[in-house]
């Protein structure tokens, strides 16, 4: 794949199917299925603070991001936060996360975003590389 290969688009209802894959991919607490994903989805693409991307190459989706924008009082504003990105395993690093990255960061300015940040453990090399810095720790307590 080259980078012209690439395109960076909303994600729409079409993408339901590879998204799905995708999200399926992250082996975390929750286990994706499909009958909350189809829930989740049309509120998702509808949702005016949310962002959902999809890389497409070949025809194919092969990488996804999801975040949003939201207020803040500490920030003096709205601030953005990825809750989700994937990348195929078999297309990553060929520029498919850089690119999903910066465009979310590219709308995130748009809608005067104070910063960008995420909680992962995946990749710390890559996020530095695009200049993102270890800023806090994470925690969770699961409700269900």
């Amino acid at each position: 794949m080259t980078s012209d290969d690439l395109v960076i688009r909303r994600a729409e209802k079409g993408d339901a199917d590879e998204i799905f894959a995708l999200a399926r991919e992250f082996g975390m607490t929750f286990r994706p299925e499909r009958e909350a994903f189809d829930v989740a989805l049309p509120q998702l693409l509808r949702n005016e603070d949310a962002l959902l991307l999809a890389a497409v190459a070949g025809g194919r989706v092969t990488g996804y991001l999801l975040g949003f924008v939201h207020l803040t009082l500490f920030a003096n504003g709205p601030v953005a936060w990825v809750e989700e990105a994937m990348v195929q395993t078999s297309s990553r690093r060929q520029g498919v996360g850089r690119s999903l990255l910066e465009d979310f960061e590219r709308w995130a300015r748009e809608r005067e975003a104070g910063y960008v940040a995420m909680a992962t453990r995946r990749a710390p090399e890559f996020y530095s590389a695009l200049g993102y810095e270890e800023s806090a720790t994470f925690f969770r307590k699961v409700l269900r």
